[in-house]
């Protein structure tokens, strides 16, 4: 695995630099733990354990994190820093960070002590409610070193913040083992290798969460200390301990973490022996793992699906089934993309997969005009990866239904125009498309009517639906005419001045000539409903007016209500959301459309790379989710999303096998 990741003191030792850069890791349940390289708690959702209780996506944050200091020649070296309330940083254990790096998904830390270097590292075990963290000292005379790891926890949903309770925790001490339960129900297990415990409880007040406060979300938060650790450090030796709702957990340290490092390595390599990419691809195929989940479905079934983001998101349907031939097929995992697609066969009602899931994960909300059009376009890329027909013999009943619900109609006001054969959809107060902010009552970007990727993802399907029927000597008449109905009315979509295509048709206003990338789409899709010359204009449309290093602006800068930058409180930012913020996941798409339309695939490629450089960035080794529509082009939302990694992982190699003349 290589270091593409890694800083040294010019970076860790300017906090404003390490505080922006941020490390997560995830476990495979939907739990997850982060932070940022100054060891400062910026978000409300960094921990070290935060992990679903009772629900699958009831996530509480259970260990905020371990201050660590290093006891040397009668002097403490802090190797943590924390930011309190008033915006006091103290103590400034930053300044000891020698260098950082990311080894695979592993961060690791260099302190700096006088003659004697710490290492630490962090990890969580995949398939497992369980985080290890780790020290080892080296260098130096024979001087003794001990290690105090300060216990800081906590019991909330990760979105909230702790009041102060007075609320303390049982603790039981079996020998290298710290039972924790708390009064309202729910135990944590503590292992160490061997140290002296000691207990002490007490409330940790006032940590200041700068981030939160920059979304105007509330942002003094408090944790519990139950005391600390105190570890004697010999020459390379590893220290350290593990939080876990396991109660079962077999503690091996040394053990643990070389089962980390083997499986991140094993994930790191390209699916083909012998194909060549460059670091930053492979790093993205590490983050592609870091969504893939197993839970327990709305249908009460274990099953596959994928979050959306960290560190706030779900699993999402259109999320799922956009990411999802990045996340498993670019990778060479076909048995979990065909786990997660037959997971939401589950989960199709009135022809509609799920948007996404409330009450703890467990209830399912179709709220989606797109996800269910999404499922035919990853069903279509499974097959063409595995050509398993006894999985389409299984699946194609369902898919005829979906189609079926579209032509007459489903909630929503979602269906079919029989005058055209265009797909409608909207209700006042409901956000359908992709382009979902809502604030309070106020739906942002409404899109009631016939939006043009609706429409384009409406033809995919039907050609793709006659393309199963082929494969399984069932009649493909149907659907092969009324996609070629389609594609008739799609031309309505075509601007009459040339300059690409409308966003929507037959709105409660008219038509809406917005310029937005969703007409990429229109490209970019398996089957495009447009010639040759038309899809030259709507790339060369986006490319003049939204294409942006990091993926495609959502709104013309010359529209009225472009928002330059994705900044401030919650209405502020939902407001600017599909204003003008460039989305990653559509670079994937423009580049692969770029392609089509000027053939050059080594030009489409490099698009790409801009991307890569920023996995040094916010959510290190993952891609943001959004970024200001201005230059810079800063990062904002969730510092690791799904369809951002899936969507250039796919573009990539479908780019590469074009180069390689496969």
């Amino acid at each position: 695995m290589s270091d593409l990741v890694r800083f040294g003191r010019d970076i860790c030792g300017d906090l404003a630099q390490a505080e922006r850069r941020e490390w997560w890791l995830t476990n495979g349940l939907g739990g997850y733990a982060g932070g940022t390289i100054a060891g400062t708690l910026t978000r409300r959702y960094h921990g070290l354990l935060i992990a679903p209780l009772h629900g699958a996506m009831d996530r509480q944050l259970l260990m905020a994190k371990a201050d660590a200091t290093l006891d040397l020649a009668g002097r403490e070296w802090p190797l943590f820093t924390n930011r309190w309330y008033g915006d006091v940083v103290e103590p400034a254990g930053y300044r000891n960070i020698e260098q950082f790096r990311l080894q695979g998904r592993m961060p690791v830390w260099r302190f700096a002590c006088a003659d004697r270097i710490v290492e630490m590292r962090i990890w969580m075990v995949a398939g497992e409610h369980t985080t290890y963290v780790a020290y080892r000292c080296s260098g130096g005379g024979d001087e003794p070193a001990r290690l105090r790891l300060k216990l800081l926890m906590n019991h909330r949903d990760h979105h909230g913040n702790m009041p102060v309770t007075g609320t303390t925790a049982a603790l039981k001490q079996r020998d290298s083992r710290l039972e924790i339960e708390w009064p309202e129900g729910g135990q944590l297990y503590l292992h160490s290798t061997p140290a002296e415990m000691e207990p002490r409880q007490d409330w940790h007040e006032g940590f200041q969460l700068k981030r939160e406060a920059e979304r105007g979300l509330a942002d003094i938060d408090n944790n519990l200390s139950l005391g600390q650790l105190i570890f004697t450090l010999q020459e390379n030796e590893w220290v350290g301990f593990a939080v876990t709702l396991n109660d079962q957990l077999q503690f091996d340290l040394p053990a643990a973490m070389q089962s980390f490092l083997d499986r991140d390595k094993s994930l790191s390599k390209p699916p083909s022996e012998g194909v060549s990419e460059p670091d930053w691809v492979a790093q993205m195929r590490l983050s592609a793992d870091s969504f893939l989940i197993k839970r327990v479905l709305p249908s009460g079934e274990l099953g596959d699906s994928i979050i959306a983001g960290y560190p706030w998101f779900g699993d999402w349907g259109r999320d799922t089934m956009i990411s999802l031939a990045g996340l498993t097929l670019a990778v060479g995992r076909l048995v979990s993309a065909r786990s997660i697609l037959m997971s939401y066969a589950k989960l199709v009602d009135q022809g509609q997969l799920p948007n996404r899931f409330t009450d703890r994960g467990e209830t399912a909300e179709y709220n989606t005009v797109d996800a269910a059009l999404w499922y035919f376009d990853a069903w279509h890329a499974y097959l063409e990866a595995s050509d398993d027909l006894e999985s389409l013999q299984q699946i194609y009943p369902v898919l005829q239904g979906i189609i079926e619900w579209h032509i007459k109609g489903t909630r929503y006001g979602i269906g079919m125009d029989p005058q055209d054969h265009l797909l409608h959809a909207g209700e006042a107060g409901v956000q359908l498309t992709w382009m979902d902010a809502k604030v309070g009552n106020w739906v942002v970007t409404p899109r009631t009517g016939k939006a043009v990727e609706i429409n384009a993802l409406w033809y995919n399907a039907l050609i793709i639906m006659a393309g199963f029927a082929e494969r399984l000597g069932e009649s493909a008449t149907d659907y092969a005419e009324l996609a070629e109905a389609v594609k008739t009315s799609f031309k309505r979509f075509t601007h009459p001045d040339g300059e690409g295509l409308f966003d929507l048709l037959d709105g409660p206003n008219g038509d809406d000539s917005s310029l937005r990338p969703n007409q990429i789409l229109a490209v970019s899709l398996p089957h495009s409903p447009l010639d040759s010359k038309q899809q030259k204009q709507v790339v060369e449309i986006c490319s003049r007016e939204l294409l942006t290093s990091h993926g495609l602006r959502s709104l013309s800068p010359r529209h009225k209500d472009y928002a330059h930058h994705y900044k401030g409180g919650v209405a502020d930012r939902d407001g600017a959301y599909h204003q003008g913020t460039v989305w990653a996941w559509l670079l994937g798409h423009y580049a692969w459309a770029e392609y089509r339309v000027r053939g050059d695939a080594v030009a489409a490629q490099q698009r790409l790379e801009p991307l890569g450089d920023h996995l040094k960035d916010a959510g290190l080794g993952h891609v943001s989710e959004i970024f200001d529509a201005d230059p810079p082009h800063q990062p904002r939302g969730a510092p690791a999303q799904a369809w951002s990694v899936a969507t250039v992982l796919v573009a990539w190699q479908r780019l590469q096998q074009v180069i390689d003349g496969q």
